[in-house]
């Protein structure tokens, strides 16, 4: 009985885990989030790997966070 429920969520881990490498690989486009040859180049030149991502508009953040940390209050917080 125990060696059947053992396999049964073996099976059902092992579908989950197809399925949401199958989810990412749609929306990623690519296979794995892996070094190139190009990147392990970088980090032996540069000491570090700086990958541009597009999504990401960095003068933006940068905006949306100085905007959120003037608006916090830096009083002291109150009790209940």
């Amino acid at each position: 009985m125990t060696g059947e429920l053992f396999a049964g969520l073996a099976a059902l881990a092992l579908v989950a885990g197809v399925a949401a490498r199958r989810r990412i690989l749609r929306r990623t486009g690519r296979a794995s989030a892996g070094l190139s040859d190009d990147d392990v180049l970088q980090i032996e030149e540069d000491g570090v790997l700086v990958r541009e991502d597009e999504s990401l508009d960095m003068d933006e953040i940068r905006e949306a966070e100085e905007q959120f940390w003037a608006s916090e209050s830096w009083d002291e917080a109150q009790e209940h």
